[in-house]
Parts: structure tokens; sequence; C-alpha cells
């Protein structure tokens, strides 16, 4: 059984509705150690014929059977083994890679084998020392003489160790010193076993093989053999094919982006605008929440969690803000991380009096940890029958404040009794401390026995849970707020967070709602990198036609085509997103050496995290712009890629 058959091959092309014959009927039979030329006028089919033998070309009619296995019926990803298992390509024009040196020309054939990497260079230098090209194997095509372009074509269309070599017009470009040299390489190639068929229109060149062909006007018109076919000793492969692997397309794509430095690090330097803002941006919100939650700390205990009943607002209105039960107060004591939780009355409205001088309070509370202690200047924190005053009070009273310590007051509080009525009642305290930064309080059991004296409610209208850190205050929050029973029918929340650290709940939530508008902003700037991005891939797609009609020629999937255009995409990604960070991390080291000198505090917070999700961001965005260009790159025809200019 022959090693190649033709057998009853038509081939037309179509011009609207206008058909044109190429091939019109060949049958053929090739075996190991034959040098075949295919003998004819150009126009004839030859080239066509090749491509079909080739497994690039598989819209024709009749079979083409390899070792007893037909390939016309065969799939798309069998054709690729195919190829990348049993043909090596030798091109009229060479069909070298361009950006690669001729050693890593070779190598893109190796790495489709199951060969180590060590082996694989070892086996490029051997080739490459048998086509005499030992001493230029660093340099790039555009270095080399149309001789040595063709022999390093020769090397590449070995590596795999195919079976057939198939070689279009490989001396058309030649001089006659050349023709001859490169002849000899193909016939050394097939005296080694092989198959080699050379397409040609030089009667010179199918002299030198074992058997002619000749074709034309896709007719065979006859066969004369030269010589017999060589022996063949040893049929056994030296290579185990493989496809592409992903890691293969990233040292790739790593190579075209060094090759085209200067335009590439262009490309990155525009993405990394993008992800410079937004991490900017956020590390811009991160650092201004932080400084008025540093400037609220310094004023009130930020640790400390005021929590009371959730009430309507006409409840509110007439001063029933509900009463607290012990279960409430162990229902908070249980919540993890809770070091402790004081009861606490508040009061809408209060009075303060000594000998003819009144101060109203808008509202009183009595003491717990949401006061500063080291906020009391002067004095001391209320016990039992005092009462600490703020600063501004005491100064109504009298101008020298700081000596209201010690002295006696008078505190007036309007509250309701059982019959909703009004009732006002009266205790002297005696003033313990006068707070710089606070509202005045008075000593919580000093309140209860009021409101004892005069049969009224003393269970606690709220509670101060003490927290342990200031990093578990939202996770504690959180828990009081989840909380709920029905009203109704409906589902209310039992609590409401009551005081500063509500408001600095909420002020936080609000600062960072504008910072993220600003990122999302920012990230428009984004858009337009993928945008870029898109344009820059589709521009290679064009440049690199031709790369992708060779990739596809020595057996490369059109999967493997995808990743090499992901790749360089991922690429862009990794690059641009380090660049946008680095320049983020700088320019928070400058904005925050200036506030620091002003205001004693670093504005700009970038963490790790913010960084982190800059460059995934980046990265994904780059793949997904990479998804059309690269789906397009890989549904091209071989044999249109292959003659693109």
């Amino acid at each position: 059984m022959s090693l190649l058959e033709v057998r009853d091959v038509y081939k037309s092309y179509f011009l609207g509705s206008q058909e044109f014959k190429v091939l019109k009927g060949i049958n053929l039979k090739f075996d190991r150690g034959e040098f075949v030329s295919i003998l004819g006028e150009s126009g004839g089919g030859k080239s066509t014929l090749m491509n079909i033998i080739g497994g690039l070309d598989h819209q024709y009619d009749g079979d083409v059977v390899y070792d007893g296995q037909s390939l016309h019926t065969a799939k798309e990803k069998v054709l690729d083994g195919y190829r990348r298992e049993n043909i090596g390509f030798v091109f009229q024009s060479f069909n070298l890679i361009s950006h690669l040196n001729i050693l890593d020309n070779v190598m893109v054939s190796l790495e489709m084998t199951k060969l180590s990497h060590n082996k694989r260079v070892e086996r490029a230098k051997e080739l490459l020392e048998r086509v005499g090209l030992k001493e230029h194997m660093r340099k790039h095509p555009n270095q080399l003489s149309g001789g040595q372009k063709q022999r390093v074509a020769i090397a590449r269309a070995l590596a795999g160790d195919p079976d057939i070599i198939i070689a279009d017009e490989p001396t058309g470009a030649l001089d006659s010193q050349n023709t001859k040299e490169v002849l000899e390489i193909l016939e050394s190639i097939a005296k080694d076993g092989k198959l080699v068929i050379a397409v040609t229109h030089s009667q010179e060149v199918a002299d030198f093989g074992t058997r002619v062909v000749h074709l034309d006007d896709g007719v065979i018109h006859g066969e004369s053999r030269l010589k017999d076919p060589y022996p063949v000793e040893n049929t056994q492969r030296t290579t185990q094919a493989k496809h592409l692997t992903y890691y293969a397309s990233l040292r790739m794509a790593l190579k075209h982006m060094g090759y085209n430095f200067k335009r590439n690090l262009l490309i990155i330097f525009g993405a990394s605008i993008g992800i410079f803002s937004v991490i900017l941006m956020l590390g811009l919100g991160n650092g201004v929440r932080g400084y008025i939650n540093d400037q609220i700390s310094s004023q009130i205990n930020p640790t400390a969690v005021q929590v009371a009943l959730n009430v309507s607002d006409n409840q509110a209105q007439s001063g029933n803000y509900g009463h607290l039960k012990q279960s409430d107060y162990d229902k908070m004591s249980k919540i993890k991380n809770v070091d402790s939780v004081e009861k606490g009355y508040y009061i809408p409205g209060a009075k303060i009096t000594s000998g003819s001088k009144s101060v109203t309070q808008q509202y009183f509370q009595t003491w717990n940890k949401t006061e500063r202690t080291n906020d009391i200047k002067y004095g001391r924190k209320p016990h039992a029958g005092e009462i600490v005053l703020d600063k501004a009070t005491a100064k109504k009273i009298d101008k020298n404040y700081k000596e209201m310590v010690g002295r006696q007051v008078t505190l007036y509080i309007t509250t309701i009794n059982n019959k909703k009525e009004p009732i006002q009642i009266q205790k002297n305290f005696r003033v313990s401390g006068v707070i710089t930064s606070g509202s005045t309080a008075a000593d919580f059991n000093s309140i209860k026995e009021m409101l004892s004296s005069k049969k009224l409610n003393t269970d606690p209208t709220f509670l101060t849970v003490n927290v342990n850190k200031t990093e578990n205050v939202k996770a504690v929050q959180n828990k009081i707020k989840s909380y709920e029973h029905k009203v109704k029918g409906k589902e209310q929340k039992v609590y409401q967070i009551t005081g500063v650290g509500a408001i600095l709940d909420t002020l936080n939530t609000y600062i960072m709602l504008a910072f993220y508008v600003l990122t999302a902003i920012a990230g428009i700037s984004l858009l337009v990198s993928a945008i870029m991005i898109i344009v820059v891939l589709y521009i290679s797609v064009s440049e690199r036609t031709k790369e992708i009609g060779i990739l596809r020629a020595i057996g490369a999937r059109r999967k493997d085509i995808r990743h090499l255009f992901v790749s360089e995409a991922f690429f862009i990604g990794l690059f641009s997103s380090i660049l946008g960070a680095g320049l983020a991390l700088l320019v928070q080291l400058g904005i925050n050496h200036i506030t620091n000198d002003k205001i004693s505090y670093a504005i700009v917070g970038i963490t790790s995290n913010y960084l982190i999700f800059g460059i995934v961001i980046s990265i994904l965005i780059s793949l997904i712009a990479a998804l059309t260009p690269a789906r397009k790159a890989s549904k091209l025809d071989p044999v249109e890629a292959l003659s693109a200019d």
C-alpha cells in the first residue's frame, strides 16, 4: 500500500455563478523515499493540488488517503493533527515569521512536539547546522539572503520529523547556486526515507528528483520515472506531536510584543491611565473617609454604639422613645465582640439653674462611654449625685467656667407620666467636671432615682453597646440592625442605632458612594482602553495574517490562534495595570507628603485590595476586548492567509 494516494480529485473555484475547474480528476500514488516533482506552467493547478495533499484545503471532490486513512471526510481538528504530525511545508516565498529569529522560527514547529525544551533547542540547532546556518541562528529573517531563508524554511519543515515534505516552487526565488544547494538538501531528505513532493515549472528542478508528474490545465499528461526511490531503512519517528500549549502561546505573544516594543509601550501607557485613575479614586475615597473618621473619633469614642427601640415619628415627637427591657440588655450582651452594655436615659429637654442663671439643654442624657473621659479637662466623670457640664453651659453660668467644678446646680427635666401628662421633676447635683467636647450628662442611677421618686417608668430608653475593637463596630451594628419583628403584619426592625455611631456610619456610606461615582467616571477611561486594545488587536490580526497562515500550515489549531491573540491582550492588561498601580502609588506618596505637612494625615489610602482589584479588572477588560479580534484571526482560511501580502 502506498504512503499517500490521490484518488479522482476534482476542484473548482466559483466567481459568482461561473465555475472555473482547476483539477479535473487527479489520480496519483506516492511512497517513502521518493522525490516527486509536479511539473507544469503557472495556473495549471499544482499549488491547489499541494494544498489538498497538505490538508490545507478540504473543499474538493474525490479523496486523499494517507497511510490508509481518508482525509476528505476528516474533521478540521483531524486535518490539523495530520499537518502537525505528517506534513512539512516549504514555500516559494519562504514564509518565515519576521519577529522571530531563525532559531525561534524552527522552534515554532518544535513547540508542537512532546520534546522537552532543552531537547527542542538541541534539535533546532542540529537542523540549522544541517542546512548550513549554524553561524546565523540569532539573526532575524530580514538579515538573511533568499537562499538562507529557504534553508530555514526547510529546517522548520523537518522539525517535527514528518513523513512528507511539500515544497511549493522551492527554488523560484533563488539563483542557480542556491537552487542547487536547496535541491541537494531536498534530495538528502528523500534519501532519509521521507516523501518529498516539489511543485515546479522548471524542467531543471524536475530532473533532480526520482519521478516527474506533468500537470497542466488540471489534468495529468504523463509521468516519467527518473530513478528508483531511495531505500527506506527506518520509518520510526524521532518525535511525537502534540498541540500548541497555552504556555507556548504566552511565550510567542511576549516575543511579538518585544519585537514591537515602542508601539506596545505606548499602548500599555495609554491603557494604564484608566487603571491609575480608578485606583487613585478608590484610595482617595478611603483616605478621606479615614480622615473624617479620625477627626470624629478624636471627639467621640468610636467603639460605643447607642441603641434605642425603633419607634414611630409620632412617638418620638411626643417624647416617647420607648423603654428597653432586661431581655434587650441580655440580647445586646450576647452579641459577638461586645465587651459591655450600659443602660441610659435620653431626655429631649432639660434645664440647669445655678443661682439666678438658667441654661436650657436641647437634649440631655446619662453618662456613658460615647463621652470621652479625656475630654473632661477640669474635674472628672460624674458619680452618684453628680453632673458633668459641657463647656458652653458652664460658661453661660460663670464666665470663669473652670470654677464651676464642685459647685451645686439644679437639674429640671420634663417628662410624661403614666397618664400621658407632662410632669416636671428636679434634683440638685454637684458639678464633677467640665467637658470641652461632649454634652452635659448625669449619673444613670441618680436620674433613675428622680424618675422613681415620681413613680415613673425607670426602664432605660437607650443602651450603650461597647465593642472591643473599632474594626468590629460595623459587624456589631449590622447584627443589631438585623433584629426584626412583625408590626401590623409587616416585618420591622426592632432597634435603631442613635447618636454619633449612626451618623458616622451614614457619613461613611455617603463618602464612599461619592467616591464610587468618581471612580465610575474614571472607569470610563477603561472603556476607552478596551476600544484601543480592540483596534490594536484588529491591526495586529491584519499585520500577522501570513503568520496565522504559517501556524495553521504547521498544525496549529484555531484554538491555538485564539490563544495567541488572547495571550497578547493578557500581557497588555497585566503590564498596563502594573504600570497604572505603580503610578498611583507614586502619586499617593506625593499627595500624602503634602497632606502630612498640612493636616498631619495621609489623605490617600491605597490598599492591597485596591491594587489587586485594579490589576484583575485591567486583565479582565483586556481579555474581553480580545475576544472578537482573536475569533476573527482563528477563522481565517489558512490558504488565503498564506497568500496575503
